[in-house]
């Protein structure tokens, strides 16, 4: 099976209603207030959906039971007058939660725009391949970049609302790992994330025709060895087209973890870029998935690219 376009969701008007949802870990309330007033500063609506503040009586690394968590989730994507889901948080427990949504509901709902990352990896791929939508992998109301950082609210604003003006993706030190050019559909996120996806009843099948986004946090590089090595020989990457390489924040010296990236991938025989700028790092820029692109990895040293076809919303 080769990776196709997704359906696309509406971009934002101010005055748009977005729920803000936890499906994973708690979000303390020092980051979540000042990450609303941000979106309201944008002229956006920000509705906290009921259990977006919880925490686990005795698992204190998710945000409430797995139950709320789901039902939040699917009560904001199927509630007509919300336009747009966003996460307060990664961390851990989405696995939890995904197959306690009703899909057929969501899917039935159609596209909405649905922005997080890290954690939410796993959201991502189960709203490409059980509902058929686009989303957004970009910055999280309470994540300390999107708070403190302009350039990652400036891409997330200007995707939301502009999306034409963000189909040229990557910071200006995105370099070819490996060089060459390619076309294919965008999906990936959290390549921890993604591999812990393998072997699940509704994981991704097939790469092909994909081109893979990657990025991890506090994964030492001999762990981030084992994680693409497990990618490789469960097939989950036969058949990319490219791969994107993000941030690897308090994965150790960079200089190890490329080695690792381009151990693990150059073997691949397809362009990878590397530092190209979402994710966990100081900056993180929202990049559409399901959309179909181009990636651009010269072979000269000069920059690389990755071009939505396009625009991440409609």
């Amino acid at each position: 099976m080769t990776l196709t376009p997704l359906t696309r969701p509406a971009r934002l008007r101010p005055g748009a209603r977005v729920a803000v949802v936890s499906p994973s870990g708690p979000v303390p309330a020092d980051r979540l207030e000042p990450g609303l007033d941000l979106l309201r500063g944008w002229g956006l609506d920000p509705v906290p959906m009921p259990h977006a503040r919880d925490a686990h009586r005795e698992l204190d690394y998710l945000a409430g039971a797995d139950e709320a968590r789901a039902r939040d989730f699917q009560d904001a994507w199927c509630d007509p007058s919300v336009d747009a889901v966003i996460c307060a948080r990664g961390g851990y427990g989405a696995h939890r939660m995904v197959d306690l949504v009703d899909w057929a509901a969501v899917r039935a709902a159609g596209p909405k725009v649905f922005v997080g990352y890290s954690d939410i990896t796993v959201l991502h791929e189960a709203i490409a391949l059980r509902a058929g939508f686009a989303t957004l992998h970009g910055p999280m109301v309470g994540a300390e970049t999107f708070l403190k950082d302009p350039r990652t609210q400036e891409s997330l604003r200007a995707t939301l609302f502009e999306p034409e003006t963000q189909r040229a993706l990557g910071l200006e030190e995105a370099r070819a790992l490996v060089p060459g050019r390619a076309r294919g559909i965008t999906y990936g996120g959290c390549v921890s994330l993604l591999a812990a996806d393998l072997g699940t009843p509704h994981g991704r099948a097939s790469a092909r025709g994909g081109l893979l986004l990657i990025e991890d946090t506090t994964e030492d590089p001999y762990s981030l060895d084992r994680i693409l090595t497990q990618l490789l020989r469960a097939g989950a990457l036969d058949g990319v087209a490219g791969v994107a390489c993000g941030s690897w924040a308090g994965c150790g010296p960079y200089e190890k973890v490329r080695a690792v990236l381009a151990d693990r991938l150059g073997g691949l025989g397809v362009p990878v870029v590397e530092e190209l700028g979402f994710g966990h790092g100081p900056t993180g820029l929202t990049i559409p998935l399901g959309v179909p692109a181009v990636l651009d990895a010269p072979a000269d040293g000069g920059p690389a690219t990755l071009t939505a076809e396009v625009p991440a919303l409609l």
